[in-house]
């Protein structure tokens, strides 16, 4: 499983470390999405900004879904 993450507010007025963690997680600017593999590093960088993002489960590319037949 994989993570859509999009920046959704400004870092106007954030700490230092929720800028680098912003950085870090590859995003620039508001509106600007990019796609994680689901971590737990991953996650926990994600609670440390959960303020200013937005996060969506997605499939991993290259995962089918087990359909039942």
């Amino acid at each position: 499983m994989s993570l859509k993450i999009t920046q959704t507010r400004s870092l106007i007025g954030s700490s230092d470390l929720q800028r680098r963690t912003i950085q870090a997680l590859g995003l620039r600017r508001i509106r600007h999405s990019v796609t994680h593999r689901d971590t737990p590093v991953i996650r926990g960088m994600l609670r440390k900004v959960s303020h200013l993002i937005h996060v969506e489960e997605t499939m991993a590319e290259g995962q089918e879904t087990k359909s039942s037949e």
